[in-house]
């Protein structure tokens, strides 16, 4: 680890980060694995449809990024789904494929036919949902995923056991499930499910060592963002000793969505200084990929990916940034752009500009140094009045002609 973890040539973040304190009550895994399942959750947000082609261009890209497993689909959805998944296999692209499955021995059978290496396989497991969703007796959830589970590793392929509704089941309901699934069917990893993002951040250390007393198989955690905490549910599930990250791209998913790949993985490397295979100079182009095939464009304030997230109109961050330039940008940044294929900061002037910005606008029209102190105050409160009448932000052009308003014609 650097000696200065928190400071690097690419991100500067808090030193309390690494604190002893801090640190000593972690269980962090030597390396977090990324289990991406844009393909599957992901595109069960209201209203997207991958075709074939998009599935496998997505997936391509998610190999460039470096994840380690992809979760292709789930077969039983159509056979352009099972045939996307075939595909995806077929590419060869380098990491591991898995398929999703309901608990029926039928829909492990389909993903058989698709060569995965691994499968998930879901199942009801809170007793209300049992109940009320699907209306079973308790024994027939138990039973299906037993002989289901067990069916999948007599056949070769790696078993994710994925207990729905697992944090708002009875605690020992739940227990007693993971164990008689663990040890009379078969469960090469669980995954720690909270399918409707109900569990605090401050649980979750407390929900991984109840399952780390049962288990001793590895588990991962697949976190929604209901209440907005699927990355941090994430990071701390892993702080806990979680070893894989179910996420999706640009947190896309069922109702609010899952844990962001770029948040977790980004997080993961700097403030936990946790090793991960992703790359993270492809993050920003994949981002923009998945909208692309989506259809909707991220907010422009996004974390990491967004379009404005290094465009500066405030007045004293401009300054900070003269004071600064670019070769000492961390000083306004948290992470370098160039860290995640993101575009150099660009300074906007608008309402909440500043005298510095004037300055740096007369600068890129070639009227450096122009203008005496009431000048510029004349010119910014021109900007000011121009922005707030267009509700928005100046193009060059405008600023340029308030500045000739001000100073008159350019000397040439």
């Amino acid at each position: 680890m650097p000696k200065t973890p928190w400071k690097t040539s690419q991100y500067f973040v808090s030193p309390w980060n690494y604190a002893g304190e801090v640190v000593q009550g972690l269980s962090l895994p030597k390396k977090v694995e990324f289990h991406d399942i844009t393909l599957r959750d992901g595109e069960q947000q209201a209203g997207l449809c991958f075709r074939k082609s998009e599935k496998v261009r997505i997936a391509a890209a998610l190999a460039e990024a470096g994840v380690d497993r992809i979760e292709a689909g789930m077969p039983a959805v159509s056979k352009q789904d099972a045939a996307a998944i075939k595909a995806i296999v077929k590419a060869r692209l380098g990491p591991k494929i898995f398929s999703f499955a309901r608990c029926m021995v039928p829909d492990v059978k389909r993903a058989l036919d698709t060569g995965v290496d691994g499968i998930i396989v879901e199942i009801p497991c809170s007793e209300h949902i049992i109940k009320w969703a699907y209306g079973w007796p308790l024994e027939k959830a138990i039973d299906l995923a037993i002989g289901a589970t067990r069916f999948a590793h007599e056949n070769g392929l790696y078993t994710v056991f994925f207990p729905i509704d697992a944090s708002r089941a009875e605690m020992d309901w739940f227990l007693v499930t993971i164990a008689r699934v663990a040890t009379e069917g078969h469960m090469d990893a669980l995954a720690l499910v909270d399918t409707f993002g109900g569990v605090s951040p401050s649980a979750m250390g407390y929900l991984v060592r109840k399952v780390k007393e049962r288990l001793s198989v590895p588990i991962e955690t697949h976190f929604h963002d209901d209440f907005g905490c699927g990355t941090a549910n994430t990071l701390l599930g892993i702080a806990a000793g979680c070893e894989v990250a179910h996420v999706t791209v640009n947190g896309i998913g069922e109702r609010c969505g899952n844990a962001s790949l770029q948040e977790v993985a980004l997080a993961l490397k700097t403030m936990y200084g946790v090793k991960t295979s992703i790359r993270f100079e492809k993050l920003y182009a994949l981002s923009k990929l998945v909208q692309k095939l989506c259809g909707y464009k991220l907010p422009s304030n996004t974390p990491i990916v967004g379009d404005r997230v290094f465009e500066i109109e405030s007045g004293i961050i401009v300054s900070w940034l003269r004071n600064c330039g670019l070769d000492h940008a961390l000083e306004l940044f948290p992470y370098h752009w160039t860290l995640m294929g993101q575009r150099p900061p660009k300074v906007l002037i608008g309402k909440k500009s500043g005298l510095d910005t004037v300055r740096y606008y007369l600068e890129a029209i070639g009227r450096a140094g122009e203008g005496d102190d009431d000048q510029l105050m004349a010119i910014l409160l021109k900007v000011k009045e121009e922005a707030i009448r267009r509700k928005g932000l100046l193009e060059l052009k405008q600023f340029e002609r308030i500045a000739r308003k001000v100073l008159g014609p350019a000397k040439r």
